[in-house]
């Protein structure tokens, strides 16, 4: 099992789980969110009743299930009158306080931002801009200023890429950097360990052969990066720097000391480094700030709506650049035979290849280039996406955010009482996940010479095949994520609030059993 990935083991802890088990499996080894965001999902359901009235309106001579193109003319007449006839619809206040807030924050004209949410869900043209629709990414844009900057009052200096998730927008990235010859073989990678195990596979595939490199966050220090690892990156063959913050697991944020720390050396010892950072889960966490605002220069920022909004089937993500960043300046520095052969690639979009932007070679590269005019995700897509953002920023009280920050925190205190110590609080600490380290937990319970035997009796991965086999919940290797010690990860997402008790009993139960043949 320890050469599998950990979402691979959980497909095997999932199936001894099953068989051996009669109770219901309790598997908490993936972070999918059991809650969601409501709101917005009844305002893409009324804007789309209102888009297909606008289509039937061109076609309504002919025969029903005809409809056109909606016309922009007059427009937001019509749908003040059907803001009229259901404004006690769910959704609607939601619609009508959206169009407000454009308007009067970011000057936006109602009716052309009406034409394209209308256009957007019914499909039926092809996203224009590829890389994002034009007030899709302005309104995207202001709700990132809020939940990575701390306001939304933004200047236009970075572009967005509406992309399928999180993830995709990393693996563009990734297909970029290398096709572009930012990122070569046997090029250092760092990452800031613990990581989401995907991204630790990504370097070493054959395609990309990078050398690893781990920045390791300590958890003596509240899982905060020491400077002693953050002058690791002085190594100049490190080309990349890749973190995930608020961290998963252990889903502690960098503090504003530690991350002025990293920052201050990489303006000082690195301006040339690349950075990308994944801060999908910075709205769980409070006064959140991003590497992507303290080193702008320097850093891609890779942000997802999947988990705070609920919406992982959705697959809305977006990649972040500033306008001057270290990628397009590395780019205008690479030797000239590069320089051919890329103008080579991207002739078919220009033929002044080295103007093109690296945010905008992501587009082209996610299609092959050939495809770029088909690139971006779906506008429906991208309609749900400005949604979202929009239920945050309408929400001046922040009465959703604080509701999610509380479940996951309950969720947290029940877990750890159930095991039987007391949930230890830090204001970094956003508590999506929780990574329980089992040496310190034994010691806890029992004591040092019963944990030393314990740690001499586990082999790999047996506590928490033990766990699945015995109790039916299904947690994930620490190991698996860059984890120092012996551990397990939990999320506390995808959960009721009762079975943390029963998950938090399970893990103090195999412990006990462990206890009692030392004792025997």
């Amino acid at each position: 099992m320890a050469g599998l990935s950990p979402f691979e083991i959980k497909n095997e802890l999932i199936t001894l789980a099953s068989t051996a088990h009669e109770r219901m499996m309790l598997n908490a080894g993936r972070g999918n969110p059991n809650f969601l965001a409501t709101m917005p999902r009844h305002a893409f359901n009324l804007i789309g009743e209102f888009a297909l009235i606008e289509a039937e309106r061109s076609y309504a001579y002919l025969h029903s299930g005809f409809g056109g193109i909606p016309e922009k003319q007059g427009l937001l007449g019509r749908f003040d009158n059907f803001s009229n006839d259901n404004k006690s619809k769910l959704g609607m206040v939601l619609l009508n306080s959206a169009l407000s807030f454009a308007y009067d924050h970011l000057g936006i004209d109602k009716e052309a931002m009406l034409h394209e949410m209308v256009e957007a869900y019914l499909g039926c043209n092809y996203p224009n801009p590829p890389r994002m629709l034009t007030i899709s990414e302005e309104i995207v844009k202001t709700y990132i200023g809020q939940v990575l900057f701390g306001t939304t009052t933004v200047s236009d200096n970075f572009d967005l890429f509406a992309t399928e998730g999180g993830t995709a927008s990393m693996t563009y990235c990734f297909q970029s950097l290398k096709k572009n010859g930012l990122l070569k073989e046997g090029d250092g990678v760092a990452m800031v360990t613990p990581i989401f195990s995907p991204y630790l596979e990504i370097p070493v595939l054959p395609e990309y052969d990078c050398e690893m490199l781990f920045i390791k966050a300590s958890e003596k220090e509240k899982w905060q990066l020491p400077q002693s690892e953050i002058v690791k990156l002085k190594d100049k063959s490190i080309k990349l720097l890749c973190m995930v913050n608020p961290s998963n697991p252990p889903s502690v944020k960098l503090s504003d000391t530690c991350l002025e720390r990293l920052s201050t050396f990489v303006n000082q010892e690195r301006p040339d480094l690349m950075i990308v950072t994944d801060d999908v889960y910075a709205t769980f966490s409070d006064n959140f700030k991003s590497i992507f605002v303290t080193n702008p220069y320097n850093t891609l920022c890779v942000y997802s709506f999947s988990k705070y909004f609920g919406c992982t089937g959705w697959r809305l993500g977006v990649s972040c650049l500033h306008k001057e960043n270290v990628f397009d300046d590395k780019l205008q520095k690479l030797s000239k035979p590069e320089k051919n052969r890329l103008a080579q690639e991207y002739e078919s979009l220009t033929k002044d290849a080295g103007s093109l932007s690296f945010i905008n070679r992501l587009v082209a590269d996610s299609r092959t280039v050939a495809l770029n005019h088909t690139a971006g995700i779906s506008t429906p897509q991208q309609l749900q996406m400005m949604l979202f953002a929009l239920t945050n920023l309408v929400d001046e009280q922040g009465k959703y955010q604080q509701a999610a920050q509380r479940l996951i925190r309950r969720r947290y205190d029940i877990l750890h009482r159930a095991i039987g110590i007391e949930p230890v609080y830090d204001e970094n600490q956003v508590g999506y996940y929780s990574v329980v380290d089992l040496e310190k937990l034994s010691q806890q319970l029992y004591d040092d010479k019963f944990t030393q035997w314990m740690m001499e009796k586990l082999s790999g991965y047996e506590f928490i095949k033990r766990l699945a086999r015995e109790t039916g919940v299904v947690l994930l290797p620490g190991r698996g994520f860059e984890v120092e010690h012996p551990s397990v990860r939990i999320s506390l997402a995808n959960l009721p609030e009762y079975s943390y008790r029963q998950i938090g009993l399970a893990i103090k139960q195999i412990l006990t059993e462990y206890f009692s043949q030392y004792n025997g």
